[in-house]
Parts: structure tokens; C-alpha cells; sequence
């Protein structure tokens, strides 16, 4: 994967949980390290000086929380992921527009995967800022330098809010555009797709399985709000 590499700092006070997303870190050549700081002023003083593309960091910890911390600082923070074992704090995470949030203790696995989506989302992202974007009615055209292409609505499974971008999975290929999912969202015929989560939108016809907090698109499992399961459950019946 064609991917510029990313330096990132730990913002942690437990020596050994610091240590293992350390270690973690090192089997992905992408990533590069720059340093760990055990509370949140160090870590403040750490972003403006260091100026990372990725924060892993606590909620609780010495001199401020970790949520505390990314409020101050989200703009100076193109990626964070919170890595905490309070997970009543995720959604407040990902309001804060938290990559990724991993609840303690954090596995190698569980890790990889958000790493996996990191280099993913990265990748596209500076793809993203050669595209644009026209909708008509059956029809999305994107726009990349001199190439045009076509996607008919039928083939898009499913939608990923990315911060300012907008993830787009059809049956043939992945896309990210710069544009917001509630901005994508406004351009699409809304008896055609549905908002299932803050971070995710879905083709309705492509809906095969409803569970009780998950939802199954085309291979896809996908995690439902629960201010959006009644508006789902209703599209099933």
C-alpha cells in the first residue's frame, strides 16, 4: 500500500499498556515513533512541538483527560484513537471525531485492524483532494484530474463518515470523497438510503439481515445507533 508514513506519539501513564501499543505499533512499517508522555500536559506540549499525524492516548490520566486533552487540540490532531478501559466514553470520543476508539486491554489484533483502516483512510485521503464530486440522478461522477467516473447509485453499498470525508464502498471498488456524510447524504434520495450510525449510512435495498445493535449489507456487518433502529427496523417490514 502506497502510503506516506506516519509519525505517532502515546499518551499514557501505565508504563506496560504504553509499552505494548509500542510493540503493537512496530510490526506496521507505516508507522514511526516519537516519543510516550505519561500525562496530558506533556502530551498537549508534545502535539504543538512534535505536530504527529496519529495520538494514541488515555481517557484518564495525570493533569487532564484524555478527552480533555483532544478538545484542546483537535485541530492540530489529524488522527486520533483513544485507547482506554472506560468505553461509557466512546461516544463522547468520536463527537471529538476520534479515529478510533479500543477498549483496554488492547489486543494485537483489535490493534492491527484499526491500523489497517488508519492506512486505508490515509491513503485515500490524499487521493481525496484530487477529487471532485457531481450527483445527478441515477448517477455519481467522480472526478480525478482528467479521468471521470461514473457510479450508478445501485452499486453503493454503503457509506463511512471519515471526519471531513466520506467513504464510499460499492461493488466494485472503494472511493473517498472530501465531502461530509451529512453533506453526501443531503445529495442522495432519501427513499434510497438510510443513516444507520453517526458513522455510517446504507443502501437500503442492500439491507439482508437486521440484528439486535448490528446490521448486515452485502457481506458488510455495520454497528447501529440506537436513535436509528427504529427508522431501520421500519425499512424491513
Amino acid at each position: 500500500m502506497n502510503v506516506n508514513r506516519l509519525k505517532y506519539i502515546i499518551i499514557e501513564d501505565n508504563e506496560v499498556e504504553a509499552l505494548m501499543l509500542q510493540v503493537f505499533a512496530q510490526e506496521h512499517k507505516t508507522l514511526v515513533y516519537a516519543g510516550t508522555f505519561t500525562n496530558a500536559l506533556d502530551g498537549l506540549n508534545a502535539i504543538i512541538a512534535l505536530q504527529p499525524d496519529l495520538v494514541f492516548l488515555d481517557i484518564e490520566m495525570p493533569m487532564g483527560s484524555g478527552l480533555e486533552l483532544l478538545r484542546s487540540v483537535k485541530n492540530k490532531v489529524p488522527l486520533a484513537v483513544f485507547v482506554s478501559s472506560h468505553g461509557e466514553f466512546a461516544l463522547e470520543g468520536y463527537e471529538l471525531a476520534a479515529f478510533d476508539f479500543i477498549l483496554k486491554p488492547a489486543t494485537e489484533e483489535r490493534f492491527h485492524q484499526t491500523i489497517l483502516r488508519i492506512e486505508e483512510y490515509w491513503e485515500m485521503k490524499q487521493k481525496a483532494t484530487a477529487y471532485t464530486i457531481h450527483f445527478e440522478k441515477e448517477i455519481i461522477t467522480i472526478k480525478q484530474g482528467h479521468e471521470q467516473l461514473r457510479i450508478p447509485l445501485q452499486e453503493i453499498i454503503y457509506m463511512e463518515a471519515m471526519g471531513d470525508y466520506t467513504k464510499l464502498f460499492t461493488t466494485h471498488a472503494r472511493y473517498m470523497t472530501l465531502m461530509a456524510l451529512s453533506q453526501f447524504m443531503e445529495q442522495l434520495p432519501s427513499d434510497h438510503f438510510s443513516r444507520i450510525h453517526r458513522s455510517f449510512a446504507v443502501a437500503n435495498s442492500k439491507i439482508k439481515k437486521l440484528g439486535t445493535d448490528e446490521i448486515s449489507v452485502e457481506g458488510y456487518t455495520l454497528p447501529i445507533g440506537k436513535t436509528y433502529r427504529k427508522t431501520i427496523k421500519s425499512l424491513l417490514i
